[in-house]
């Protein structure tokens, strides 16, 4: 797949999926949020292995670890939504954006002990200086995320107080 076209694909799923959080946040849009993020999802995974299909990359095992990542995921995913109440909703979304968080750090952390499986490993095998300010702020991003989604999930559910954390020395 051209590169401009995964891009600008990647692009048209990411607004897809930040209408379906705006959608998501009134009960008279939640279908049409809801919607908007299955397309923006069906968008992204079909860039993906669009890419993957391209680069000759896309073999049986490939295709079996994608579906098994799917099917676990989705019935982990499936069976968790059946059983919370719809009061506790904000900390189930607080929970699954904290992992989400935590995801990009992870591969983040990954990309950077295997730049070659990645494909950004220059020919001396360090890494691409694009690449690592790509990976500094996905880290950066991914953890103020996680931890931010953690202290959300934390004080919804009445474990953690609802005043403001104030570190020492923090105007230092």
């Amino acid at each position: 797949m051209n590169a401009n076209l995964a891009a600008i694909l990647y692009l048209v799923s990411g607004v897809l999926f930040i209408l379906a959080l705006r959608g998501l946040s009134s009960p008279t849009t939640s279908q049409a949020g809801n919607r908007n993020g299955m397309i923006g999802m069906v968008i992204a995974v079909g860039t993906a292995l669009g890419t993957l299909f391209t680069q000759g990359k896309l073999d049986g095992l490939t295709i079996g670890l994608i579906l098994g990542g799917v099917a676990v995921g989705g019935g982990i995913g499936a069976v968790i939504a059946r059983r919370v109440a719809m009061t506790s909703m904000p900390q189930l979304v607080a929970a699954f954006h904290s992992l989400v968080g935590m995801a990009a750090c992870l591969v983040a952390v990954a990309a950077i002990y295997t730049p070659a499986a990645y494909g950004i490993a220059a020919e001396d095998g360090t890494v691409h200086l694009t690449s690592l300010i790509e990976l500094s702020l996905g880290l950066a991003i991914g953890a103020v995320t996680f931890t931010g989604s953690v202290i959300a999930f934390a004080k919804l559910n009445g474990n953690m107080s609802g005043a403001p954390i104030l570190l020492p020395a923090r105007h230092l």
